[in-house]
């Protein structure tokens, strides 16, 4: 009996025991979860950090007062290729989410999905005024050909505000993968260059330099209405100012004529100070109008500007530069049943830039049309860094001033010896403290040169040797202008507008929001071949190994059965 009573004494001391490992191990839980929870962090394993928030991003979305909300409209039955789209843009946005504490709030939406094609219609025509462009897709489905109109691109929202932002941007020239890889690399910049723009109480300040015969009216509106979406843009007549230190960045776009001395101090006076500055500046007078005139030829501008850049550390030359690789331009050819026959001919001064630096404003960046554009040296500049940002193909050399232009030279095959000159860098980032050009010198009359400075606070400086790159077409048609990069002659827009918003991007900005667009995803195909080769191999073997650990698994597993039950005997 005495047996019995400690058997049973033995099993509820047993019982009491795992309901207290039980309740320590809730406990224990509870605990774990209470400190995860005001320990936040997360583990990135992958070699190239793709799921890492860089730090700008993660600050903004934690100093986030208000919610914002994002309609991404890549949704539907799409390929391969758009699918890992779509799943590194919800990978994102569930990034943002998490580091937001849930004040950022996401949907994806099919467009296709209308009630009616009216309706369908009239929704892709509202996704398109405000900035989300569609794109057709051809693919193929069960044998069949299967054309698509995809809406690569999300509407973020926030306070009654809302912005259109593009996810597909990649350089397509390198192939459709290539560009998928691209725009998964950018899509955390535009998603949270969009949330900055609609967060920040307040907007940079840009003055469009005029006095000069700048671009202007319908020939800039394309990015004139550009810029007015991210930044109040104000005209600075510069001859007029006293002097200039209300904007954050002065654009300068193609002057046409003398910069004063008077002018050039206010200019260097406003940079001195700590001023940001983007020159888009043409070397020489070079116009399409006048290339079908006979002894056409293209001269240096005169605008005085030579010596001030050079104290800052460039020299735009006085060249034009030819390239292989270059726009296309129309051209009669001859006559088909007494009609011109009209022939689109790579024009060698209209180079096409794809070589970039490896920056965040260029990273990723489509192909960029440029128009008469001229070479760019750096000189010694103490205390400024030069970072070239834009080249021509290696197929391009230099023609030294005066240019004959004669449109007539399309018909005419290119000798491939000359062009052996490339790359040639046409654009340069200036960053640093910069010397004045009036140090040691006599100040202009007419100026406040009370308050001269000698040298600059920690600044920026952007100068490229096209301003054509900023200017749109115009329709004949309808006389209204269209989208800054497009060519109608090809019917395909160019990253112009891209490239010039990075700049201003990464010259007002001092977050350092822009480095996001240097975040690197990396492909790892398979080797096809490989593949081929080594199939039978490789199925063998995953065939092969599990059965073979079952085997070992179920002979291990009965002689240790037998030996645990042969001792009973």
């Amino acid at each position: 009996m005495d047996w019995k009573n400690k058997k049973i004494s033995k099993w509820k001391s047993r019982q009491l025991g795992d309901w207290l490992l039980l309740a320590n191990g809730l406990v224990l839980v509870v605990l774990i979860n209470v400190v995860a929870s005001n320990l936040f962090f997360r583990i990135d394993l992958t070699e190239e950090k793709r799921y890492t928030i860089k730090e700008p991003t993660r600050k903004l979305l934690t100093d986030l007062q208000d919610d914002v909300y994002i309609e991404v409209f890549l949704e539907g039955d799409l390929n391969s290729q758009f699918r890992r789209f779509r799943k590194s843009i919800r990978e994102a946005l569930e990034e943002f989410r998490i580091y937001s504490k849930n004040k950022v709030h996401y949907t994806f939406t099919n467009p296709s999905l209308a009630i009616s094609e009216k309706a369908k219609n009239e929704f892709m025509e509202d996704l398109a005024s405000k900035g989300v462009q569609g794109m057709r897709v051809i693919d193929s489905k069960d044998g069949e050909r299967v054309e698509k109109i995809l809406f690569p691109g999300a509407v973020v929202s926030s306070n009654g505000f809302e912005r259109g932002v593009m996810l597909l941007k990649g350089n397509r020239a390198e192939g459709s993968q290539e560009a998928i890889n691209q725009s998964i690399e950018g899509v955390e910049f535009e998603l949270a260059n969009a949330i900055d723009k609609l967060a920040s109480g307040t907007r940079k300040r840009i003055g469009w330099l005029t006095g000069h015969g700048e671009l202007d009216g319908l020939s800039v509106a394309g990015l004139n209405n550009a810029l007015l979406e991210q930044y109040d843009v104000f005209k600075v007549d510069l001859p007029q100012k006293k002097a200039i230190s209300d904007y954050d960045v002065l654009i300068i776009v193609k002057p046409t004529q003398a910069f004063s001395e008077q002018d050039k101090y206010k200019l260097d006076q406003y940079i001195m100070k700590g001023g940001k500055a983007l020159f888009l500046l043409d070397g020489l007078d070079a116009v399409m109008d006048s290339a079908s005139r006979d002894n056409y030829y293209a001269f240096p501008y005169e605008l005085k500007l030579e010596d001030q850049l050079f104290k800052y550390g460039v020299r735009i030359n006085q060249n034009l530069i030819q390239d292989r690789v270059a726009g296309k331009y129309p051209v009669v050819i001859g006559e088909v049943a007494k009609r011109p026959k009209v022939m689109q001919l790579e024009w060698p001064y209209f180079p096409l830039v794809t070589h970039y630096a490896n920056h965040p404003i260029t990273r990723n960046l489509d192909a960029t049309l440029t128009r008469f554009v001229s070479s760019i040296d750096t000189v010694k500049a103490v205390g400024v860094k030069k970072t070239a940002l834009l080249f021509t193909s290696q197929y391009s050399y230099r023609v030294p001033a005066p240019v004959k232009i004669d449109i007539n030279d399309l018909r005419k095959k290119p000798n491939p010896e000359n062009f052996k000159d490339g790359p040639i860098p046409i654009a340069y980032l200036l960053e640093g403290t910069f010397t004045s050009l009036y140090k040691n010198r006599f100040q202009p009359t007419g100026v406040d040169s009370a308050l001269s400075l000698e040298k600059s606070k920690p600044t920026k400086i952007i100068v490229v040797a096209d301003g054509d790159v900023a200017r749109n077409d115009v329709n004949p048609r309808t006389g209204q202008p269209q989208a800054l990069g497009f060519d109608p002659i090809v019917g395909y827009t160019f990253a112009n507008q891209d490239l010039l918003l990075n700049m201003m991007s990464f010259l007002t900005e001092e977050n350092g929001l822009i480095s996001a667009r240097n975040k690197e995803v990396k492909i790892r195909p398979l080797d096809k071949e490989k593949i081929k080769s080594e199939r039978s191999y490789w199925q063998t073997l995953n065939g092969a190994i599990p059965l073979a650990l079952v085997i070992i698994f179920g002979l291990g597993k009965a002689w240790m059965r037998k030996k645990k039950y042969a001792s009973f005997q």
